[in-house]
């Protein structure tokens, strides 16, 4: 059965080291498009965090999707109409962030306008979030994110590599069973509704477009892209993905800095 649908991870993915589109990777995305197959950008990023890569790829129209937050929604990039979406609620809120005083880590939220967090001091990896998805940080202190909420797409665990691992050992298997625990960089840990993910996502986008896991093909090198991996029908690593998603996949591809995007979709789609 042929390929209907390209998910892509950006981080380490689509993009290289330098955060760029190659013009072999958007030229063979184009193609791809021209023979009608849709290009669903898969990401941990809110909508702001990925219009830029929309816009270079032309994905802008009534006719595109994108997953974003992990999982945590999918939506139409033209008319903004969301297709699937699983939020985390206040009482969630106050879980999470007890754990994440436990564990001695840092702790913000991703809502739709804003990143939020409790913590005066704010982090550096809540600056290097807000750079990186265009998206202000808000301050709010831990009662007002529960007696006034925003929405809460997901939560975010984070800190020093060295100190956010420590801290993950420790998480124990009862928090794992209430929430999608995955980690999306060595040091951010995100928190999601448990019934998100990026497979989850992609399975309701395939169903909401008729089609079946056999048409779809997803491309990863991160932890939170392992559900999308096993969902589709050939599942593609990139040759700087951690271990558990080369184990995973069914095909390893060149690198994010060798246009491994590229090369696995000429080969199997074009």
């Amino acid at each position: 059965m042929s390929i209907r649908m390209i998910a892509i991870d950006i981080d380490g993915t689509l993009v290289n080291s330098q955060r760029q589109l190659t013009e072999r990777v958007k030229t063979t995305l184009a193609a791809a498009r021209d023979k009608g197959v849709k290009i669903v950008l898969c990401t941990g990023r809110p909508i702001p965090g990925v219009e830029p890569e929309l816009k270079e790829l032309g994905l802008v129209s009534d006719e595109d999707y994108v997953i974003t937050y992990n999982g945590s929604m999918v939506q139409n990039v033209g008319t903004k109409d969301v297709i699937f979406s699983a939020d985390l609620k206040p009482a969630d809120y106050i879980d999470v962030n007890a754990m994440a005083q436990k564990l001695g880590v840092h702790l913000h939220v991703s809502s739709t306008d804003a990143i939020y967090t409790a913590n005066r001091d704010i982090s550096p990896y809540t600056v290097h979030e807000s750079w990186l998805v265009h998206m202000p940080i808000n301050y709010r202190t831990a009662d007002e994110m529960v007696q006034y909420p925003v929405p809460m797409i997901k939560m975010m665990m984070i800190d020093e590599p060295a100190i956010l691992d420590a801290a993950i050992a420790k998480i124990p298997d009862d928090f794992r069973e209430r929430y999608t625990v995955v980690k999306s960089a060595p040091f951010y840990l995100e928190i999601l509704h448990p019934g998100a993910s990026k497979g989850v996502a992609l399975s309701q986008l395939a169903s909401h477009l008729h089609m079946t896991a056999d048409e779809v093909m997803a491309i990863g090198d991160n932890e939170n892209d392992l559900t999308m991996i096993d969902y589709a029908g050939i599942g593609v690593a990139m040759e700087n993905a951690i271990p558990e998603v080369k184990k995973a996949a069914d095909i390893t591809t060149a690198s994010n800095d060798e246009d491994g995007v590229a090369l696995v979709v000429e080969k199997y789609v074009l």
